[in-house]
């Protein structure tokens, strides 16, 4: 069971990668102490551990070679055909029993029954340098109940076959395809406001700069980009605004209880026209930012969500790397680009879809 399921705040897991490059930079930031929702990832192992007790190991070696020389009518249907076995393979017995016992301790330490998850890819092959298969795997969100969870772990595997994986060649040369996938199940956070944040200015490349971007609701807002975010551009050493953009939001993204999904509902009457941050909630996340870069040593790219209660948790880390890949003198203004789009762009955000919704 060890070896299928790891803990993110277990000792000796940051880093580990079979919890993907998702999940593992998770680890690192709960053992460093930052505050990370508690969560465990179902690990690489158990992937490949599924795969060769279902019989569907060499399907899987035949899927991604047959689909290295086709066409995309024929991926698309290769990659069907893989999603449907995969649903409807059995998984190990022992694998399973991880799972539940795994989930049903998460639900305990919660102090909730069938505690709501984000159910997250987190692929060996995320963070890879000169690839990355960042934005091309799945996450949902507000999965309740461990067989709605058994469900959205076999759709995250499922999306290592999905077309775009399976067509992915960061060179000519690359042979990217075989490598494995760790799902995430991760307590949700029921955010007042969300978002995401660079440490250095993505527009211009200035490292002296914090970029913020953040919508009421859950981030999902803000990295889909079906919000138009408030957005401020923070100086690191003086914490001055060096520049914002409020935005007035009418809708959010939340879970609708008239449906049990997360969807767009209406902002609260008393939040429409307000910020979604505060100047102090501001100071802290800029704050949080400096702490993350010099953990890590390198500018970063980070997703945050604020709480009700003002509890700020860190959702996602990985490193920047487009401005950190360049030369600091060459370092220059960038033409007048909206910052949105170069925050979507250098994020590489995954597809995020919500459980209980058409298509997810």
């Amino acid at each position: 069971m060890t070896d299928l399921v790891l803990w993110i705040d277990t000792p000796g897991t940051a880093g580990d990668a079979r919890l993907g490059g998702k999940f593992s930079s998770l680890a690192e930031m709960t053992e460093a102490g930052f505050q990370v929702p508690p969560g465990f990832g179902i690990t690489t192992e158990a992937y490949r551990h599924f795969l060769t007790g279902s019989g569907l190991a060499e399907r899987a070696r035949s899927t991604r070679a047959d689909a290295a020389e086709a066409d995309l009518a024929t991926v698309e249907q290769l990659s069907a055909a893989m999603a449907e076995a995969i649903d409807a393979a059995e998984l190990p017995s022992d694998l399973e029993h991880a799972i539940r016992t795994a989930y049903a301790d998460l639900s305990a330490r919660a102090g909730e029954t069938d505690v709501p998850v984000a159910v997250r890819s987190s692929g060996e092959s995320e963070d890879l340098g000169g690839a990355s298969f960042a934005g091309q795997y799945d996450t949902f969100l507000w999965v309740r109940g461990i067989e709605n969870v058994l469900t959205h772990v076999r759709r995250c595997w499922a999306g290592m076959f999905g077309s775009a994986v399976l067509t992915y060649r960061p060179t000519k040369t690359a042979d990217l395809t075989d490598y494995g996938i760790c799902v995430g199940i991760q307590q949700m956070v029921a955010s007042r406001s969300a978002g995401v944040m660079f440490t250095l200015d993505p527009v211009t490349g200035d490292r002296s700069k914090v970029a913020i971007e953040g919508c009421w609701g859950l981030g999902e807002g803000v990295v889909s980009g079906a919000i138009t975010p408030t957005r401020y551009v923070i100086d690191k050493v003086t914490f001055e605004q060096v520049s914002a953009e409020v935005t007035v939001q009418d809708q959010m993204f939340a879970l609708d209880p008239a449906t049990s999904a997360t969807g767009l509902v209406d902002v609260p009457a008393d939040r429409r026209g307000e910020p979604c941050l505060a100047p102090e909630e501001i100071r802290v996340l800029v704050e949080l930012a400096k702490r993350i870069e010099q953990h890590r040593g390198a500018p970063q790219d980070i997703e945050w969500a604020i709480a009700e209660n003002g509890d700020v948790r860190v959702l996602q880390v990985r490193p920047e790397t487009v401005w950190s890949n360049r030369a600091t003198e060459q370092l220059v203004a960038a033409p007048a680009t909206a910052i949105s789009q170069v925050l979507a762009r250098f994020a590489g955000v995954g597809v995020t879809r919500t459980a209980g919704v058409p298509g997810a």
